[in-house]
């Protein structure tokens, strides 16, 4: 029988999704049929400390409980009921970085995020040692980082996690990862689904002249597969969820997960042949292989989807955070002139009016560089703009301008995937914030990518979203259906969202547009250079 959405969640049957992403913690709660029924989101800002990106112990734990705070207070306004007890929980964070803990269980520096690109030598070495790319913001790069940089605390380390992996030990008291977000610690042998034994052993022996008590293994999280036991919520962590003390203890959570594990999952992209774009603060692509790829890229990152299939990751820092500055501009401009705003409408008809531009935005280039961007070779990143002086400057221009640098140096890594790996791709879905102006974004993608993008009505649901539907594959799932086969029966159901094509227009301008781009890097590298 199908309970309505307050007996759901008196009865306790809902399931609590959790993500830490990099501007917002977003919790959704969802029925037995993986739809949502009530909302909470806390709004965050990382912090540079001494030339690092961070989030303090405090901002993690005070973001968590005002976000289940406001989760409560509208299943409260809502349907006048309490959460007392959940079927699942699952916790989801920004992927990679840096907890170190000691033994008493305290972090000995504070949370490196992904954001930070002080690991190139790091990055470098490995990648060398390992014969495999190893990104920056990888945990195995901040470690080693750490390691050459002959600090302090690597003696002490007893733990070494994610951010998604830290809240789930804290609530559950389980050191554990899923296989995706472990994927972006170390990298995973596919045969085995767990960490690569051969690199364990490269890495131990690399740093064994410097007399650590620990091996690496002891002090990485233990791997788990979408489904898989991760342990249940103690009494300590239901109070840390929730303030109120009406949580109760004892509700199983399921392996925690990267964003970019998440993202797949909310997209119906973990089968092979499917691939998603996750495009907002940063912005991932991530491809589903059938076979591992001929050599390793610098510019490519091999992870897994949450239940261990390998895949082509393009990572890139910067997305929407310079289009969005530029946006707030124009809101300036109009509150200036007294007139109200609604900032939906002002994203609609400055990214509709950019389709009305030429496609190869008329010679203006843009760079969003607020941070680093590894993929282009960049550490740190200066905003810019460029014209000259017979460039077709007009608003239209202007945007679509920004509109394709918000997904330039994504074009810049696929098009390693298809033009010379040739991987084949039967479905891409797109999911963020650069989505929500119906059609102007996927027409963007489509014509970078020169392939269909779908998106669905659930782009906007995210990855808080795609980790309660894991926690519901952990608990819902008596035919022990495979995680592909769960979505597409029990999730999806046929839904491929609306899909538009590349036009040869648009790809022809979008080619023309990335060529002026990467002839105009050295004038990015100067700005980074000179302007400080």
């Amino acid at each position: 029988m199908k309970l309505d959405a307050k007996s759901t969640i008196e009865t306790g049957k809902a399931i609590l999704g959790i993500e830490f992403g990099s501007t917002r913690i977003k919790a959704v709660l969802i029925d037995q049929e993986n739809k949502p029924i009530a909302q909470g989101s806390h709004n965050w800002e990382n912090q540079l400390v001494d030339g690092l990106w961070t989030y303090s112990i405090d901002a993690i734990w005070h973001g968590l409980q005002d976000c289940y705070a406001d989760l409560r207070a509208n299943v409260k306004q809502q349907y006048d009921t309490e959460i007392e007890t959940l079927s699942a929980i699952g916790i989801s964070a920004m992927m990679h970085g840096y907890m170190a803990f000691n033994d008493k269980e305290e972090i000995l520096v504070p949370f490196r995020t992904w954001r930070n690109t002080n690991t190139s030598q790091a990055a470098a070495e490995l990648s060398e040692l390992f014969v495999y790319n190893i990104p920056l913001r990888w945990s195995i790069s901040h470690l080693y980082q750490a390691i050459l940089n002959n600090e302090e605390h690597v003696k002490d380390i007893t733990f070494l996690t994610t951010l998604a992996g830290y809240v789930h030990w804290q609530i559950t008291g389980e050191k554990v990862l899923g296989i995706g977000d472990a994927s972006g610690m170390l990298p995973i042998n596919p045969n085995t689904k767990n960490y690569s034994a051969e690199m364990v052993a490269k890495f131990d022996k690399l740093i064994a002249p410097k007399g650590y008590s620990w091996a690496l293994t002891d002090i990485l999280p233990k791997v788990l597969l979408a489904g898989e036991n991760a342990g249940s919520l103690t009494a300590e962590g239901a109070k840390k969820l929730d303030v109120s003390g009406h949580l109760k203890a004892g509700v199983p959570v399921c392996p925690p997960e990267g964003d970019a594990g998440t993202g797949m999952v909310a997209t119906n992209a973990v089968k092979q042949r499917t691939g998603n774009v996750s495009a907002g603060t940063s912005s991932f692509s991530m491809i589903v292989l059938e076979k591992e790829l001929s050599k390793p890229y610098e510019m490519i990152d091999m992870v897994t989807t949450p239940d261990g299939s390998l895949v082509a990751m393009v990572h890139c820092n910067n997305c929407t955070s310079d289009l969005n500055a530029w946006v707030n501009l124009f809101k300036e401009y109009q509150e200036l002139l007294g007139i109200p705003v609604d900032m939906n409408e002002i994203y609609g008809k400055l990214y509709n009016h950019a389709l009305e531009g030429d496609t190869d935005c008329g010679g203006l280039i843009s760079y969003n560089y607020i941070s680093g961007e590894p993929v282009t070779g960049l550490e740190d990143g200066r905003p810019l703009f460029i014209r000259s002086a017979n460039d077709k400057f007009n608003l239209a221009n202007f945007m679509r301008a920004h509109l394709y640098a918000s997904v330039g140096v994504l074009k810049i890594g696929n098009d390693i995937l298809f033009k010379e790996e040739k991987i084949k791709v039967d479905r891409i879905t797109g999911h963020g914030g650069l989505f929500k102006t119906k059609g102007v974004g996927q027409r963007i993608l489509a014509a970078a990518i020169d392939s269909p993008i779908s998106v669905m009505e659930t782009a906007g649901e995210g990855g808080a979203w795609g980790i309660a539907l894991l926690g519901s594959y952990l608990v819902n799932n008596p035919k022990k259906l495979s995680l592909a086969d769960f979505l597409d029966e029990n999730v999806f159901a046929g839904d491929v969202g609306v899909e538009i094509k590349p036009t040869a227009e648009d790809v022809a301008g979008f080619n023309a547009y990335i060529e002026h781009y990467k002839a105009g890097l050295p004038i990015e590298e100067a700005a980074v250079k000179y302007k400080k």
